[in-house]
């Protein structure tokens, strides 16, 4: 297993818990770092499975109000979200494909069925990844390739980048074995915790969906 990321010690922090796993220092949405580890990984003999974990977040401004930090935010974010995704799945492609078994796996999140007004650009980017994420898998099936395309959906996970949300969180152990019952079972999307309700209810009742995902305290937070 190979991981990457920009946080050096966190990667150290990761193999000093597995020893076994290979680490390399890489920003996925900086095009010369994504060429450097593609080349890193073709070294070590290749892989048979991507996933695309990496995700950004910025501080709630409100978009009302002129200001350049919206673009600033949204570029941000958009760039490691989403175009990050598809630069290292157009770079891994062909390695994957020349495998007898590979996958492709998105996460997205259920911000990706409902609009949210505190991660309004997040959301979207998801949105984004999502559409193209079937797309991707459509097209390979066109091709005839046997490399599948997952995608992850999950809920609200205590991670780093959420300390600081409200509502229930689900720890990352559960959202990991979640996330591995749904690849055993070759689901193709794979929608963990309050992701298969959001799903469901927003298809029956979109506007009861935006106001739980968009509580009337959070309207204060964007007014600040």
């Amino acid at each position: 297993m190979i991981i990457t990321g920009r946080n050096q010690k966190k990667l150290d922090e990761a193999r000093k818990l597995y020893p076994a796993i290979t680490v390399i220092k890489s920003d996925v949405s900086d095009a010369v770092d994504a060429q450097k580890l593609f080349n890193q990984v073709q070294q070590l003999g290749g892989i048979d499975i991507l996933y695309n974990n990496a995700g950004v977040l910025t501080a709630p401004i409100n978009l009302g109000t002129a200001n350049d930090q919206h673009f600033e935010d949204a570029a941000y974010e958009i760039n490691v979200n989403y175009l990050a995704v598809i630069r290292l799945n157009n770079l891994f492609i062909d390695m994957l494909k020349s495998r007898k078994e590979s996958a492709i796996i998105n996460t997205t999140s259920l911000l990706s069925y409902v609009p949210s007004l505190l991660e309004a650009t997040y959301a979207a980017s998801k949105v984004a990844l999502q559409f193209y994420t079937k797309a991707l898998r459509k097209h390979l099936q066109i091709l005839n390739s046997s490399t599948k395309v997952f995608e992850l959906l999950p809920p609200l996970v205590a991670t780093e980048m959420t300390t600081a949300m409200n509502g229930k969180k689900m720890t990352t152990a559960d959202m990991v074995k979640a996330f591995i019952a749904g690849l055993k079972k070759d689901q193709l999307t794979i929608r963990i915790g309050d992701a298969k309700a959001v799903y469901i209810l927003n298809r029956l009742f979109p506007k009861l969906t935006f106001d739980l995902a968009n509580p009337k305290k959070s309207y204060k937070v964007i007014a600040s």
